[in-house]
C-alpha cells in the first residue's frame, strides 16, 4: 500500500494538472470568442462603411467618371484629339484623363461661382449688374483654371525637354561611336538621363518599348516627337528616317545634328542674357526710382513745408 505522503503528493499533482488544463481550455475558448467577435466587428464596420455617405459619394463620383470616360473614349473629334495630345505632353497618360479634365472644368466653374455668390456681398458688391458680371467672370475663371494649369505643366516639361535634348543627342553620338544599335542606344541614354531629365528619359524609354513591341523606328520616333512637342525632336525623327532610307552613316548625321543642338542651346542662353536688361526695366522703374525720388526730393519738400530756407 501507498504511504500517506505519496498519496498526498499524487492528489496534489492531479489537482494542479486539472487546474492547469481547465485554465488552458478557458484561455483557448476566450481567444476563439475574441477572434469571432473581431471578425463580426470588421464585417459590421465594412457594412457600415458601405452604407456611409462618404462611401456613397465616392461610388457616385467613380460612376460619373467612368460614364464620362466611356463617352469621350468613343468621341474622336478634333478637340478631343488635341486635348489628349496636350495631356500627353503634360505627362498625364491616364485613359480617363479627358473625362476628368472636363469634369474638373465643370466642378471648378461651379465652385468659383458659388464662392463668388457668397463672397461678393461681403466685399461690398451690391449692384445687380455688377454682381452678375463678377459672378460670371469668377465662373469663367474656374472653367479656365484647369486649362491654365495644364498649359503650365506643358511649359514646364517643354523647358526640361529643350534643356535635355542636346545632352540626349551627345549621348546618342557616344553610343553610336561605341557601335551600339539605335534601340540599345535609346535604352542606354534613357537610363543615363533618368536623374537629370526624368520626363525626357521616360519618353525615350517609352519609344524604346514601342520599338521592342514591333513598331518601326520611324513611327516610334514620330510618336516621341509628338509627346515631347519639340521641333528638334521631329527633325531628329526625319533625320534618322532619311539616313536609313539613303543608306548614309547615322553616326555622322547624329554628330552634325548634335553640334547644331549645342549651338541652339547656346543661342537660347545668349538670348535670355540679352533680354535681361529689358526685363529689369520695369522692376527698376517700380521699385528703385521712387525710392531715389523720395531720397532726393524729401529734403526740399521739408524745407518748403517748414519755410526753412
Amino acid at each position: 500500500m501507498l504511504s500517506a505522503s505519496t498519496m498526498m503528493s499524487l492528489l496534489v499533482f492531479l489537482a494542479a494538472g486539472t487546474l492547469a488544463f481547465a485554465a488552458m481550455v478557458g484561455i483557448r475558448a476566450r481567444e476563439a470568442v475574441r477572434r469571432r467577435a473581431a471578425g463580426v466587428r470588421i464585417d459590421d464596420e465594412a457594412v457600415g462603411a458601405r452604407r456611409s455617405l462618404r462611401y456613397s459619394g465616392l461610388r457616385a463620383a467613380q460612376k460619373l467618371v467612368d460614364y464620362t470616360a466611356k463617352h469621350y473614349s468613343s468621341v474622336e473629334n478634333k478637340d478631343v484629339k488635341v486635348l489628349r495630345q496636350r495631356l500627353t505632353r503634360a505627362g498625364i497618360y491616364e485613359q480617363r484623363a479627358p473625362a476628368i479634365f472636363f469634369l474638373s472644368r465643370a466642378a471648378f466653374a461651379l465652385a468659383f461661382g458659388f464662392g463668388a455668390f457668397f463672397a461678393l456681398p461681403m466685399l461690398g458688391v451690391h449692384g445687380k449688374a455688377a454682381f452678375w458680371v463678377f459672378l460670371a467672370l469668377c465662373s469663367l475663371a474656374g472653367y479656365l483654371a484647369p486649362s491654365f494649369y495644364l498649359d503650365r505643366l506643358i511649359a514646364k516639361r517643354r523647358s526640361e525637354h529643350e534643356s535635355g535634348f542636346p545632352d540626349f543627342m551627345d549621348l546618342l553620338v557616344v553610343c553610336a561611336d561605341a557601335g551600339l544599335s539605335m534601340e540599345a542606344s535609346l535604352g542606354r541614354v534613357a537610363s543615363e538621363l533618368g536623374d537629370s531629365y526624368p520626363s525626357l528619359a521616360a519618353n525615350i524609354h517609352m519609344a524604346n518599348l514601342e520599338i521592342r513591341a514591333g513598331r518601326t523606328m520611324t513611327d516610334a520616333l514620330e510618336h516621341l516627337a509628338d509627346r515631347l512637342g519639340l521641333e528638334e525632336a521631329r527633325a531628329f525623327a526625319t533625320l534618322i528616317t532619311q539616313s536609313d532610307e539613303l543608306g548614309s552613316s547615322i553616326g555622322d548625321a547624329l554628330r552634325v545634328y548634335s553640334d547644331d543642338m549645342r549651338h541652339k542651346r547656346l543661342s537660347r542662353a545668349e538670348e535670355k542674357a540679352y533680354a535681361l536688361p529689358a526685363k529689369l526695366t520695369v522692376p527698376m522703374i517700380v521699385c528703385i526710382f521712387p525710392t531715389l525720388f523720395v531720397v532726393i526730393l524729401l529734403p526740399v519738400i521739408v524745407r518748403l513745408a517748414t519755410h526753412n530756407w
